[in-house]
């Protein structure tokens, strides 16, 4: 079978998507893949999914969030930008997802928008509600244990 001249192939862009969840949760790729394509199937329907054709190329995933790169059609950024943003859980565990950038090659948007390690979490602890409790701290957001859950927190709050 013969390839495609250029001029009809496909075009992409392809969107560096942050990934943020409570400090004690490691996601998986392929559950995050579905949560996506369940995203966009239910915001743009079968046809405008179908358009959009998001893909996860890569992942980068460790306890408290990790990044993605989602390959998305081109002329359909804005789309796959809305069907992102209603991911609100992946593996039943909440979830936030933002788009940190685009770019129209894997390089330059891994270049642009995916550089350095991820926030370094540390862990003390805190006086909050009356009580002792552990505080995840993130560059300027804290995530504090209480009982069985986390409860978020900026550092003006402790």
């Amino acid at each position: 079978m013969r390839h495609l001249p250029k001029h009809l192939r496909p075009r992409y862009r392809y969107l560096a998507v942050e990934i943020e969840t409570w400090p004690d949760v490691t996601l998986a790729e392929r559950p995050l893949q579905e949560r996506i394509w369940t995203a966009t199937r239910t915001l743009l329907g079968d046809p405008g999914s179908a358009e959009a054709d998001p893909r996860v190329l890569e992942t980068d995933l460790y306890p408290g969030g990790g990044w993605a790169l989602v390959r998305v059609r081109r002329g359909t950024v804005e789309q796959a930008r809305a069907a992102l943003a209603c991911v609100d859980s992946v593996q039943d565990h909440p979830v936030r997802v933002g788009v940190r950038g685009v770019g129209g090659t894997v390089r330059a948007t891994r270049r642009s928008f995916l550089q350095g390690p991820p926030a370094v979490t540390d862990s003390t602890a805190v006086t909050f509600r009356d009580g002792e409790a552990v505080a995840h701290l993130r560059e300027d957001r804290v995530d504090v244990e209480c009982a069985d859950t986390f409860v978020g927190a900026t550092p003006r709050d402790l």
